[in-house]
């Protein structure tokens, strides 16, 4: 009990001094960063060491994405930027925490602009691919998935896209590519994360109700298994269970999560 009172009565001011208010609902619910606990200072210190290495500038950036300080990161690649103006990765970076952030233009901006740079960059295909999908251009969204898939880094990834790929298509209304797609997916990966999961349900080897389970208690996870079974229902023409679904991954507090982004686009196109 004094615990709980000390945390009702000193821990608010506390949390307020170390966080940060990142992002601002429409309906007026704010979602803030978490507290360093070392990552953010040890990247400061490197990069003032060596303050003209744009690496050290995206590991600061990343560095502050990892405890959802997302509005200093896009500070720190445009810093990054002010020194390498043509550094593809800030902007890959700098894109993808726009996204982050809702700021959709400006994502988009940013990516377009490093993929015209350096076309070779799997995050860039991929984030552009998110940003197109939460703006309603799943045609455009169908293309970039298509050439992430094609590098994506590693299995997890790999099923990522193909994920992404899939949902882009069915709603582009192109369901027979869509189908051909998840027919070429190795049933050999041996991969256990929320894309893996989605595409089960896709596959018809998993039901909705199963998609969720008891081990799935992170946010970002919940936010994410969510918006892919709502997506499932919305496809199929039951925007009656997809809104459900969407509602329960905006429930989820799960914020910086794509799942969370896009539910909360398409709660809006069902009003």
């Amino acid at each position: 009990m004094a615990g709980g009172w000390w945390l009702l009565a000193v821990g608010p001011s506390l949390l307020a001094a170390q966080t940060t208010e990142q992002y601002r609902s429409r309906n007026g619910a704010r979602y803030y960063s978490q507290p360093d606990t070392g990552a953010v200072a040890r990247a400061e210190s490197a990069l003032a060491a060596d303050p003209r290495n744009p690496q050290r500038f995206i590991a600061l950036g990343v560095a502050q994405s990892g405890v959802r300080q997302y509005r200093e990161a896009i500070r720190t690649f445009t810093s990054g930027l002010a020194i390498a103006p043509d550094n593809a990765l800030l902007y890959r970076w700098r894109g993808h925490r726009f996204l982050t952030v809702r700021s959709f233009d400006s994502a988009l901006r940013d990516l377009a602009y490093g993929n015209a740079r350096d076309s070779t960059i799997y995050g860039i295909w991929y984030h552009l691919g998110v940003t197109h999908f939460v703006r309603g251009e799943f045609a455009g969204a169908a293309t970039s998935f298509a050439r992430a898939q094609t590098m994506a880094p590693e299995p997890g990834e790999f099923l990522g896209s193909t994920d992404w790929l899939w949902m882009s298509l069915m709603r582009a209304g192109r369901a027979a590519e869509a189908q051909a797609v998840l027919d070429r997916v190795p049933d050999t990966l041996r991969v256990n994360n929320a894309y893996a999961q989605r595409l089960r349900l896709y596959r018809g080897t998993m039901t909705p109700e199963q998609v969720v389970t008891p081990a799935d208690t992170a946010d970002i996870q919940i936010a994410t298994l969510s918006f892919g079974v709502g997506n499932w229902y919305l496809v199929r023409g039951d925007t009656a269970t997809a809104r459900t679904w969407f509602q329960r991954s905006v429930a989820s507090g799960g914020w910086p999560a794509f799942g969370f982004i896009a539910s909360e686009v398409e709660l809006r196109r069902l009003r």
